[in-house]
């Protein structure tokens, strides 16, 4: 029996496809205009606001700063995230209830106080360099992203698999790598990629923690739309969305945990 689609319904969805899909086809529009100036819809087509951004020392160094610290953050955020997840499930009954709320309290507070906070406290207070600061603060902001995507992976995790192998003679530090996280890995690449994300998009943070001669490449476009208004930023924006995508697809292939099995 075939059923029909309202024709309010489709609409419907055609202006939510058009909210979310029209800004990126206006950054992309922008990106390839060949005015010295932001437009669109762009007058001629030209890819020299792309060649711009390597032009630019400022760019393609804040550029490499941004990820490596996306990648160390992301990294660090899962080492710390994923034993915590799996401790708040796996004790669950014994663990006092209000620790898992602690793992999301840097979402919570709004980041510009988070960063004001981590500039009086880590950069100034304990004179961390600049680059320990942002490792730091981003680890911080990105944890939550890692603790509660991956326990929300565990949450519907039967460890009774878990104690029939170390009841079988499994060593319990073998038995998480080879039955517990593969059971997970959806979770892990999830956490991984929202942690990536935010981690290279993040502003209000690094505003507080960026230093001379270190900063990230978001606080860099901000500084060249003060001084600028021509399509390098728009091309910025492509080159960061074709980053994200391609980050997805990368992870999605390639991320996976059977190899500490062997």
């Amino acid at each position: 029996m075939k059923t029909s689609t309202h024709p309010a319904l489709t609409g419907f969805a055609v202006l939510v496809y058009i909210f979310l899909v029209g800004p990126l086809i206006i950054v992309i529009g922008a990106a390839l205009s060949d005015t010295t100036y932001l437009t669109f819809p762009p007058q001629g087509l030209s890819l020299r606001w792309f060649e711009n951004i390597f032009a630019i020392e400022a760019f393609r160094r804040t550029m490499l700063t941004s990820f490596q610290l996306a990648i160390m953050s992301t990294a660090l955020a899962l080492i710390i995230g994923i034993p915590a997840a799996y401790a708040l499930n796996r004790f669950r009954i014994t663990l006092p209830s209000w620790l898992s709320t602690v793992f999301v309290l840097p979402i919570l507070v709004p980041e510009i106080v988070l960063g004001f906070s981590l500039l009086k406290t880590v950069a100034v207070g304990a004179s961390a360099p600049v680059f320990l600061a942002l490792l730091f603060g981003h680890t911080l902001i990105v944890l939550p992203y890692a603790v509660r995507v991956v326990s929300a992976s565990l949450a519907s995790f039967d460890f009774s698999v878990e104690e029939a192998a170390i009841s079988l003679g499994s060593p319990p530090l073998k038995t998480f790598f080879t039955i517990v996280l593969p059971n997970v890995r959806s979770g892990v690449i999830a956490a991984f990629i929202l942690a990536f994300i935010t981690s290279i998009n993040d502003v209000s943070t690094s505003l507080f923690l960026t230093g001379p001669g270190i900063s990230t490449l978001p606080i860099q476009i901000l500084a060249h739309v003060e001084q600028f208004f021509d399509p390098t930023i728009a091309s910025v924006s492509v080159l960061l969305m074709l980053l994200t995508v391609a980050v997805m697809a990368v992870v999605e292939r390639t991320l996976g945990l059977t190899f500490l099995a062997k």
